[in-house]
């Protein structure tokens, strides 16, 4: 996966507004503070930082948006997504990411840093998306109460996990009762990053939401029941700045997430259309990859989360045909006919 061509070329003129060395310390500075995950104060506060943003984390929270949007996609393929609400938005990733996946009406945008709203509103009107001038970009603390109206589709990316638990239930339940038929959260793939995202899946399923990925049931997570953590991979092509900055010899870098859709009841009740037997149809529950697959020579071996709630280690050999077939191509992540 990669960043738009035109949206590439955006982020290129706003870094250019940076002096190189400036650059390169921001982004230094920015890799020091995601690995202490100290989340006490913000890690991006100077033109600097946002540059140096702009240049190494927005592409991979770009993939990572995308991946569940795609999921979206993929699990209610008759439910259309018209309008959008991205609390936290930063320079506007989940928007340019949402603009690829569906057939966006309106979308409103809430972030507390107003230089942010100013880069996201400068980028939208670059890469020239359909919803762009009907978009609110709306400057509002998420800390300090929130205010919102009915949409499809309620993000909260890299979010959640940076404010203090009090504020983090509050804005929670405010973006699911705004959630008319999905709400997305998606953390850093780490131990905090999907405690965060557990904790909120234990509080969606208790005011009735549904979770449709990549959770197969609705029942405890057995991977935190068993002190291990669910998260998951997408791998991203790098810009030739971004090797620069990072110093990265790869020509990709590999993205850590965990995350949750939940939906409406109402919404699978209305996807799940008479006579429909697609398997991306959301009413039939699949078990799910949670680690890579171990492909040897005659047999693979998956790691699932079944449908039932469940940890299994299945091994599928080569005299089933059409599952080793299927095996073989299954990657971490993806869904698994039980």
């Amino acid at each position: 996966m990669h960043l738009p061509a035109e949206l590439v070329e955006a982020s290129e003129r706003e870094t250019a507004r940076v002096d190189h060395r400036h650059l390169l310390q921001a982004t230094a500075q920015l890799t020091e503070h995601y690995k202490a995950a100290d989340f006490s104060t913000p890690a991006v506060t100077t033109e600097a930082h946002r540059a140096a943003y702009l240049a190494v984390r927005m592409p991979a929270t770009y993939a990572a948006i995308r991946r569940v949007f795609a999921e979206i996609r993929l699990r209610a393929p008759h439910t259309d997504v018209n309008s959008m609400l991205d609390l936290g938005a930063g320079p506007g990733t989940a928007l340019f990411a949402a603009s690829e996946e569906f057939h966006l009406q309106q979308a409103t945008l809430v972030e507390s840093d107003a230089e942010w709203l100013a880069v996201g509103k400068r980028l939208a009107a670059q890469v020239q998306l359909p919803v762009a001038y009907e978009a609110q970009w709306l400057k509002q603390d998420l800390r300090s109460g929130l205010s919102c109206t009915a949409h499809d589709l309620v993000v909260l990316s890299y979010t959640l996990g940076e404010l203090p638990p009090a504020a983090a239930e509050a804005v929670l339940r405010k973006a699911w009762s705004c959630a008319s038929k999905f709400l997305v959260l998606i953390e850093p793939g780490t131990r905090r990053g999907f405690a965060a995202v557990n904790t909120a899946r234990s509080a969606l399923i208790a005011n009735a939401a549904r979770i449709i990925a990549p959770c197969p049931h609705q029942s405890a997570c057995p991977m935190a029941l068993a002190g291990d953590w669910c998260h998951f991979s997408q791998r991203l092509e790098r810009t030739s700045q971004h090797r620069q900055l990072k110093g990265g010899e790869l020509g990709y870098e590999d993205e850590k997430f965990s995350y949750l859709v939940a939906a409406r009841a109402e919404t699978l009740a209305s996807d799940a259309s008479p006579g429909v037997t697609s398997p991306g149809v959301i009413s039939q529950r699949q078990a799910r990859i949670v680690r890579h697959p171990g492909k040897h020579s005659g047999h693979i071996q998956l790691s699932l989360c079944t449908t039932q709630g469940e940890l299994e280690n299945r091994t599928v050999t080569r005299s089933s045909k059409s599952a080793y077939k299927l095996a073989r191509k299954a990657e971490w992540g993806d869904t698994w006919t039980e």
